[in-house]
């Protein structure tokens, strides 16, 4: 019986010990998604970032979703790396409203 007690707590020690903090952010960026490519553009460079595990776009929202690993990144290094490939990224919320630019053009095409 104690052998079986110690077992389970040494397992739920381990299971404690391997919970990752996950969170999510909600960026704008500048200049404003227009299309697919700017989509592609955004997930295809923020996926080599380390700790990202998802990336959710939005154009009519102009919003894009990054899911991290906060024991690996922060939200501060998510912002820089937006900078790396042309884009500057925005902290804002899930229900925010943001305008989009009228007359806009992709500048990927």
């Amino acid at each position: 019986m104690k052998k079986s007690i110690i077992t389970m707590m040494l397992a739920m020690a381990a299971i404690a010990a391997s919970a990752k903090d996950i969170k999510t952010v909600v960026f704008t960026t500048t200049p404003q998604m227009h299309c697919q490519s700017c989509e592609n553009k955004i997930k295809g460079n923020l996926r080599f970032e380390k700790g990202v595990k998802d990336i959710q776009t939005n154009v009519e929202a102009q919003k894009v979703f990054v899911t991290y690993d906060a024991d690996k990144t922060t939200e501060t290094k998510l912002q820089k790396a937006f900078e790396k490939f042309g884009y500057k990224a925005e902290k804002t919320t899930k229900d925010a409203k943001i305008p989009a630019h009228e007359g806009g053009s992709c500048e990927n095409m």
